[in-house]
């Protein structure tokens, strides 16, 4: 106790010879106060400094509150202001001392990490940490980490010795310096073209150019890879000779393009919602990477130790950008993986990402990505597989409390069960979204509550093969109310599915030249939203409805359009319009069918490029 009183007078001393020194004119300078507060305060004991302050702070307050004596009262005035530079010199000295201990924290848990300093160099560095280290601190825990007395040899549970670690971060850094100003030049030399981290093999997106722009060969090669869309798996499992150095520092830079990118895309103040879509391919396509890493490192034979940490060390990485991403205001509850993507290798998306997440805890953080996830798994035609994905996470959110998820997960559930064909389980599912949604005041939720629940019925009432007015009046009234709330919410998913289905259900009544007008919008918004299978249904149907128009050129057009892009996300429901193509074809007779499809080559060129008109053929002839 007595050592605490001391300590006590001695801080309050401190701060009062501070401002006596003040109102003399002896401080000059912030900076002094700083100097001042450096020597005096002993580490670990910044809480007894700040009740001292406090007290003055407090009571030199009420001397001003009480005092009538106006020189007194000036006197305590100027004394408050002197506290008050006292106080903000603090706040910087703790600001850091922190800094300096979060860096010694840091080293000592790497060094001092048994059996696998890689993992430990992660989580010290996990930007979810709320002390995580900027880039002017990773290069000090580098120089803290290359003392050569901290440890002398490797051992055979942890062959990564701290100077390596260090070294890592030191060239991951010098790379990040070359990239840094190319950070988003590539967006501009793409033109008009999609953002995104697609397009043509070698020309379009960063890849090629941080490719040319990083000295380092392992980067390089890296996006050289990716610039060529080929598969990462087989470039990770073909570098047996790849050091843990070279991984740290695709670490360091990987992460650094990640975050920068991101940072950029949440400033896109004139179009925020433009932002928000390449800040979510951003997540995506980098946890897509690191997952396709580990499945790659895990292949490597030369040595199973190395495989092993590498496997983990990229799915724990994987781990930390999901839940980053997880915790954004845009994260899309209803949305999908597909805004302003393309390349083959996001059709394995999914199975790269399964594998993280089954090593996630029961997270709110986990309970959205399964969202994301599901909501995918059934536009790639994997019903029962989304269904499980969207009832664990259901199970998680409602634990959490996190009220937003647990209703959309009910929409995502009413949407699977339409897509298997149980429409009265889908109805249920879509009625508890509407119900809890309004209790809550979730007016985005309960604009998709609408919009599941008028597609459910839509799709019931279709079922029984009845082209009844009377059938689909009450689904058409909820998905126009759906469609008003989501309008006015700017929510463009549940436009395009209300629109969708309002256009399903005119085809069905055979309401040929009123379905356009709806399919036509629901396409429109669907780009908006970046959901490719959404536009490939809306195109499909609208393929229909010329059809019954006969408008042969146009439901051609359509047609070939929906079955590329659905058979592009590798969706089942590229079917559906390749049927139909092949009814257009029966009727023409095969060789004015191919006059017309290369009259509309154009056309389907200036969308799906020269490669995607040659595949058309070979699609018709798979189905």
């Amino acid at each position: 106790m007595s050592d605490s009183l001391s300590l006590r007078d001695r801080y309050l001393n401190l701060v009062d010879e501070i401002v006596q020194m003040t109102l003399k004119g002896q401080i000059r300078s912030k900076e002094q106060v700083y100097q001042l507060l450096q020597d005096g305060i002993s580490p670990g004991t910044g809480e007894m400094f700040e009740r001292c302050l406090s007290d003055r702070l407090t009571s030199t307050q009420q001397q001003i509150d009480s005092q009538t004596d106006e020189m007194k009262q000036a006197k305590a005035s100027r004394s408050l202001r002197a506290l008050r530079t006292i106080q903000g010199e603090w706040d910087r000295w703790q600001e850091r001392n922190q800094a300096t201990a979060a860096i010694r924290a840091a080293q000592q848990q790497v060094i001092t990490a048994t059996g696998d300093r890689l993992s430990a160099f992660l989580r010290v560095t996990d930007p979810n940490h709320p002390h995580t280290l900027n880039l002017k601190q990773l290069q000090q825990l580098a120089q803290g980490l290359q003392q050569p007395d901290l440890v002398t040899a490797e051992s055979e549970e942890d062959p990564l010795h701290p100077s390596q670690l260090a070294q890592g971060i030191q060239k991951g850094l010098a790379t990040w310096q070359r990239l840094e100003n190319d950070l988003v030049s590539w967006m501009y030399e793409q033109g008009r073209g999609q953002l995104g981290f697609g397009g043509v093999p070698g020309q379009k997106g960063p890849w090629s150019l941080w490719a040319k722009q990083a000295q380092s060969a392992v980067p390089q090669s890296l996006f050289q890879t990716l610039a060529m869309d080929q598969s990462l798996v087989e470039w990770a499992a073909q570098q047996p000779d790849l050091d843990f150095e070279d991984l740290v520092e695709l670490v360091i830079v990987l992460r650094c393009l990640q975050q920068g990118l991101v940072a950029w895309f949440d400033r896109l103040v004139y179009d925020s919602k433009v932002g928000a879509k390449l800040s979510i391919s951003t997540f995506l396509a980098f946890a897509v990477i690191w997952s396709q890493l580990a499945n790659g490192f895990q292949r490597l034979t030369v040595s199973p130790l190395r495989s092993a940490r590498y496997g983990d060390a990229c799915f724990q990485i994987t781990l930390q950008i999901l839940r980053t991403f997880a915790q954004q205001e845009y994260f899309p509850l209803y949305g999908s993986i597909f805004a302003s993507f393309s390349g083959s290798y996001l059709r394995d998306t999914l199975s790269y990402l399964d594998e993280p997440l089954k090593r996630a805890e029961g997270t709110q953080e986990k309970a959205r990505i399964l969202t994301l996830l599901g909501s995918s798994l059934r536009a790639y035609g994997q019903p029962e597989r989304a269904k499980a994905f969207h009832q664990q996470a259901l199970e998680i959110a409602r634990a959490a409390g996190d009220r937003p998820c647990e209703i959309a997960n009910l929409n995502h559930l009413s949407r699977t069960s339409v897509a298997q064909a149980n429409y009265e389980e889908a109805i249920h599912y879509s009625q508890r979204a509407v119900i809890l949604s309004r209790q809550t005041g979730d007016r985005l939720g309960e604009a998709n509550a609408l919009a599941s629940l008028g597609y459910s019925e839509v799709f019931q009432a279709q079922q029984l093969e009845q082209a009844d007015p009377d059938i689909y009046e009450a689904a058409m009234d909820r998905l126009q109310q759906g469609l008003q709330l989501s309008e006015r919410l700017g929510d463009r998913q549940s436009q395009a599915l209300c629109l969708s289905s309002l256009g399903i259900a005119e085809v069905t009544l055979d309401h040929a030249q009123t379905a356009l007008a709806y399919l036509e919008g629901g396409i429109q918004a669907a780009q908006f939203s970046g959901d490719l299978f959404l536009q490939g249904f809306n195109l499909a149907y609208l393929a229909e409805a010329y059809h019954r128009l006969q408008n042969t050129e146009q439901a051609l057009y359509c047609a070939s359009l929906a079955m590329y892009l659905l058979e592009q996300i590798a969706s089942t429901s590229w079917r559906q319009p390749a049927g139909l193509l092949t009814v257009l074809k029966g009727q023409l007779g095969a060789e004015s069918f191919q006059t017309l499809l290369q009259e509309q080559r154009p056309r389907l060129i200036a969308v799906i490029g020269v490669d995607g008109y040659d595949h058309l053929p070979v699609l018709l002839a798979q189905y």
